[in-house]
């Protein structure tokens, strides 16, 4: 606590009748800087996109009446300067993980702050609550990780078998990336081990006969790994014109994608010398009662909903997360199953609508869209790409491991597109629907 409180820069004071006003207007404008580049540093180390960090200081500071001043923001990094007072401020902020109920809390402060409802000291007070908030329970966190698993498991076609298998998988899964990946591993060496531990379990199900299909279990089990936030805010940042850092964590997630790939492939490997031979699989198998419509609509909510509990979302939120999930499954689903679209095609107009009403839903609830569309991208990427490129690899089937590759790297394309082509329409479409 000593530490954060220290976070905001600390000025002499002068006895008041001794201050002249200039010396008071510096002070003044320096706590004010302090407190936009501490909203930042909140938002940036829990999973906000680049602009909404830029944007949240800017009002900040312009409310408390600091008019030149310079935010310079980065993946990892906040630069705060002012001509006025030479004020500087340089920042280091490693992402810590995703707890997105404080970028609601912040941006929701931010707004108060500039309707007037908070003096500096109060809103440095809420600030620091903000930053002691709690996440989710464990169990609320495992549960979440469990349903997510399962739920995904059908959505690729997965048996109800197939599913349980997951769901157990899930759990046993969150329960280690929290108290052994994530306290004791850095992130590469702890997205491979959590990717071999998490196909160990699904092999050891296959082996004892539970379950039918082990692609759609892996694939299913392996999707709490996968590397939402950079991806996302990755591509946003592009989008928005912030080339470095979109390119750094663009590259973060391609990292993660890699290291979960490799755990799965190792798993194989370490199968394989165990029994003295490899597991064969045929590819993709769809179960036809939970490929069906009804049950795809049910498992994509609930799978989608699991993921905001995953990323701290506020629970009042679950319900439109999961709502945004559906809407991009349903719409994909039609496409490629009656319309005759290609993956990467109907992964693009999917896309679109879950962009559509992720800006949508943040209007309606004066939310960041982050909250809505990270977690209702979550049924379109391409995890079952990493999945049968890693055994293709591992089973010397190269010219399906290109392929399979290949793939997954033209539906995560699609993706970007969607975000960019969405994201560049003007608030203004979305606030005159507000009005209305």
């Amino acid at each position: 606590m000593q530490h954060e409180e220290s976070f905001f820069p600390l000025v002499a004071k002068m006895p008041e009748k001794l201050q002249s006003p200039a010396e008071n207007l510096e002070e003044r404008q320096a706590e004010a800087l302090a407190v936009a580049s501490e909203a930042g540093h909140i938002l940036l180390e829990n999973g906000a996109e680049i602009s909404r960090v830029e944007e949240t200081m800017e009002r900040i500071a312009s409310h408390y009446g600091v008019d030149k001043k310079s935010f310079f923001v980065l993946s990892n990094g906040i630069f705060t300067t002012s001509s006025f007072n030479k004020y500087a401020n340089v920042e280091f902020i490693p992402f810590k993980g995703t707890q997105l109920d404080k970028v609601v809390a912040v941006n929701q402060l931010s707004r108060d702050i500039v309707a007037g409802k908070h003096t500096l000291e109060s809103a440095r007070q809420q600030l620091q609550e903000i930053r002691n908030m709690r996440p989710h329970p464990v169990w609320e966190q495992v549960l979440a990780s469990a349903l997510g698993s399962a739920g995904f498991c059908i959505v690729f076609g997965g048996g109800m078998l197939d599913c349980a298998a997951s769901f157990v998988c899930g759990i046993l899964l969150w329960l280690f990336v929290l108290y052994v990946t994530a306290p004791h591993m850095s992130k590469i060496v702890g997205n491979i081990v959590g990717g071999f531990f998490v196909t160990a379990l699904c092999i050891a199900f296959h082996r004892i006969g539970f379950g039918h299909s082990l692609p759609n279990m892996i694939i299913g089990a392996i999707i709490p790994l996968i590397p939402g936030v950079p991806f996302v805010n990755g591509v946003r940042d592009v989008a928005n014109e912030d080339y470095i850092a979109g390119a750094t964590r663009l590259l973060d997630a391609m990292l993660v994608f890699f290291c979960i790939a490799a755990g799965v492939a190792l798993a194989f490997v370490c199968d394989g010398l165990v029994f003295g031979k490899l597991i064969v699989l045929k590819g993709m198998t769809v179960d036809p009662f939970t490929f069906a419509m009804p049950v795809q609509i049910i498992a994509s909510f609930i799978g989608t909903a699991a993921f905001a509990v995953l990323f701290g979302v506020p629970r009042k939120y679950y319900i439109l997360c999961g709502v945004s999930g559906v809407l991009g499954w349903i719409l994909y689903m039609v496409l490629a199953r009656y319309a005759g679209f290609t993956p990467p095609a109907a992964t693009v107009f999917a896309t679109m609508l879950v962009v559509l009403s992720a800006r949508y839903f943040s209007v309606l609830d004066r939310c960041p869209a982050i909250v809505f569309l990270l977690c209702g991208i979550f049924p379109l990427v391409p995890g079952a790409g990493v999945f049968w490129t890693s055994y293709y690899v591992v089973s010397d089937q190269l010219r399906l491991a290109l392929g399979s590759g290949f793939m997954a790297v033209k539906v995560t394309i699609a993706i970007v597109l969607g975000i960019i082509l969405i994201s560049e329409l003007p608030n203004r479409l979305f606030s005159c629907r507000r009005h209305a």
